[in-house]
């Protein structure tokens, strides 16, 4: 029955048995184009945060809390207790963006990422986003620089394929509640010498926002949607 209520969704995909089903909700989004966002680090939003009730429309907006202090001795912010999905997504894109090599080992990066995500296993997807940092050799480059980042977002929605996916079965969401948000913004890079520069991005993620419940991140999706 699982199978049948996500494939409402467009999931045809088939991954490994371990993220099949969290992959299998992303596969709807096998029409998007460019690609996922690279650094992490730590995590705030601009945006809002509104709890959930059993309707299978997408919520709305309105404002975030600040994000939880660091997670014991780390300096990346924990998730903030944000129950929209758009907003936890803005949140959740600016920690993946944000990152400072200098004060942060990529162990203690990695350790920070994982508490932003779901605790069910079976919707929890960590290869992908643990896959969004350098390789530990690039990270001791980047540190030896003295390279670090800052990211904010300029906007979040819902790619039209979810969107779809919802009108033509407005009751599959109710089973993991778990929604894809694209997200858009920019990271300012600074390092050694006074170098630096700016880049703007663009990730899709997987939030899962039970009724009742803070969200958090279930995947990074493999492309960027519409």
């Amino acid at each position: 029955m699982r199978k049948r209520s996500l494939d409402a969704l467009g999931l045809g995909w088939q991954p490994p048995r371990r993220v099949m089903i969290a992959a299998s909700v992303l596969a709807a989004l096998l029409v998007l184009a460019g690609a996922a966002a690279w650094w992490t680090g730590r995590g705030h939003s601009d945006s809002a945060s509104a709890p959930h009730t059993g309707s299978s429309a997408p919520p709305k907006s309105t404002s975030a809390p600040a994000p939880k202090p660091p997670p014991g001795g780390s300096k990346v912010a924990g998730p903030p207790p944000i129950a929209d999905p758009l907003a936890f997504a803005r949140a959740s894109a600016v920690m993946l963006w944000t990152f400072d090599a200098r004060t942060t080992s990529r162990d203690d990066q990695l350790a920070a990422m994982h508490t932003w995500m779901t605790g069910e296993t079976a919707y929890a997807d960590w290869d992908s986003v643990q896959a969004q940092i350098p390789d530990p050799l690039l990270w001791s480059r980047l540190k030896d620089n003295a390279q670090h980042a800052s990211a904010t977002t300029s906007e979040a929605h819902f790619p039209s394929a979810f969107k779809q996916a919802l009108t033509e079965n407005p009751q599959a969401i109710t089973e993991a509640y778990i929604y894809a948000v694209t997200v858009r913004g920019k990271t300012q890079l600074v390092w050694n010498g006074g170098g630096g520069g700016a880049e703007d991005r663009q990730i899709t993620l997987a939030v899962q926002c039970r009724p009742g419940k803070d969200c958090r991140l279930a995947a990074v999706a493999p492309r960027v949607a519409p």
